[in-house]
């Protein structure tokens, strides 16, 4: 058993607390790593702020992390004490049916224990105090050792700079292939992105690789701009800047609508929105962003049946195992960008600034 920090989510609604916790060790088909660095996400924060229908306290959140294999369990093959990895909050087992369609990511096999906060086998790893810790997302990287499923881990080049590659555990990787796999952005095409956080950011960066012409970014927060154009957005502006609904603003912008549009908010008037900005006939709409519990989409019929395309997108489209390390070569060769996704680097007992800094917009 392993003693160290973990930053552990007592109940909801409250900020992290930073406590030792105790790590067992990997059981069979299960890897530990000492997590080097991580990230914070707003799905930590969703789950934190008590929203989750999932959601399971006391929990240590945290799914975009990048470290150091400590230990295996007994069958594991996949990776080995000292490789350098990162956690996959979607496996890929490589067995169900799920793993072996070409339309889907979504791999099933330990589904229904992740999202109870468990190991594969229904038990955690983390106690605190006495008390057994739920895992988050199949991950829990805001510890500073973590155990995950053997197929929840993808082995990546050695030289990668973990405080930078972290993020292509969930942010980076969802926003770009959001853009590359499910939208399938052709060269010359018109594109807009609804929400300019690290995920809109990184469609936008997909949309620009794709060859796309114009690339409009929403947001109401106007600080977000510069980056966003550093980034490949063409122009950016603010709902509240008309007076009209911003489909209405972009179908005029765009001589009738958009190719693509994505929503990187969660906000289901917004999706609907971003469906409606779509080209007339061959308009595709992709949700990436989560929306609340319980909340539901609308939009008339009449916008499908006249041709555009509703999709919805989870970690990017890809394949976690077989293209996480792909996507650490692409960025370790320059074709990709990470290093500025980065705002702020901050001590792991800062992880409660962490999240104002993201709650701020900054």
């Amino acid at each position: 058993v392993i003693k160290c920090k973990a930053a552990v989510a007592w109940e909801p609604g409250k900020p992290l607390s930073l406590e030792e916790v105790e790590v067992a060790p990997p059981k069979a088909h299960e890897v530990r790593i000492k997590i080097v660095a991580t990230a914070v996400c707003h799905t930590d924060a969703y789950t934190l702020s008590g929203a989750d229908p999932e959601g399971c306290f006391p929990v240590i959140l945290g799914h975009e992390g990048a470290g150091i294999v400590e230990s295996v369990g007994e069958g594991v093959t996949r990776v080995e004490p000292g490789d350098t990895v990162i956690p996959l909050y979607i496996p890929q087992c490589g067995e169900c049916k799920f793993c072996k369609n070409p339309k889907t990511n979504l791999c099933q096999k330990i589904r229904i224990t992740q999202g109870k906060g468990l190991m594969p086998d229904g038990t955690s790893r983390f106690t605190c105090k006495g008390k057994q810790i739920f895992h988050f997302m199949g991950t829990s990287t805001f510890s500073e050792y973590t155990v995950v499923a053997d197929i929840s881990v993808a082995k990546i080049d050695a030289a990668a700079p973990l405080d930078k590659v972290c993020l292509l555990g969930c942010g980076i990787s969802t926003g770009y292939g959001a853009a590359i796999n499910t939208a399938k952005v052709e060269p010359g095409s018109v594109c807009a992105v609804f929400g300019l956080g690290g995920v809109g950011l990184a469609v936008i960066m997909g949309c620009k690789i794709a060859g796309a012409s114009r690339i409009i970014g929403i947001d109401l927060n106007k600080d977000k701009y510069a980056k966003a154009k550093e980034f490949g957005a063409t122009e950016c502006f603010s709902p509240q800047d008309f007076k009209k609904p911003v489909q209405e603003v972009l179908v005029e912008m765009t001589d009738g609508g958009v190719d693509y549009s994505f929503e990187c908010i969660g906000n289901v008037g917004v999706m609907r929105a971003a469906l409606e900005a779509c080209h007339k006939g061959w308009g595709v709409s992709v949700i990436v962003g989560v929306a609340a519990a319980g909340q539901e989409i609308s939009t008339r019929p009449f916008q499908l049946v006249t041709g555009r395309t509703w999709k919805g997108t989870a970690f990017g489209g890809w394949k976690s195992v077989d293209s996480v390390p792909k996507l650490v070569t692409d960025y370790m060769s320059k074709k990709i960008k990470v290093d500025e996704f980065v705002t702020h680097t901050l001590p792991f007992d800062k992880i409660n600034e962490a999240f104002e800094l993201m709650h701020a917009g900054k």
